[in-house]
């Protein structure tokens, strides 16, 4: 009654694939490592994010009514 061997493991995963199929497994692969990254980037924290500079922008029509005198 041991552990399995290879050929158990083998038909279990044939009846999984059958059961839920090859894209479906895919599709959970996939946003089961986006997960992982997004937890990944969670526990970094807020500290290791680079600090921006502080950037002004100019509003374009509103400097080119003052210069037109409107």
């Amino acid at each position: 009654m041991g552990s399995f061997s290879i050929w158990h493991w083998l038909i279990v995963l044939v009846i999984v694939m059958v059961v839920f199929g090859t894209k479906k497994l895919g599709n959970m692969g996939s946003d089961l490592g986006k997960a992982v990254k997004g937890f990944k980037d969670g526990v970094k924290g807020e500290e290791e994010k680079p600090v921006a500079k502080d950037q002004t922008t100019i509003d374009v029509q509103a400097k080119d009514k003052e210069k037109s005198g409107s």
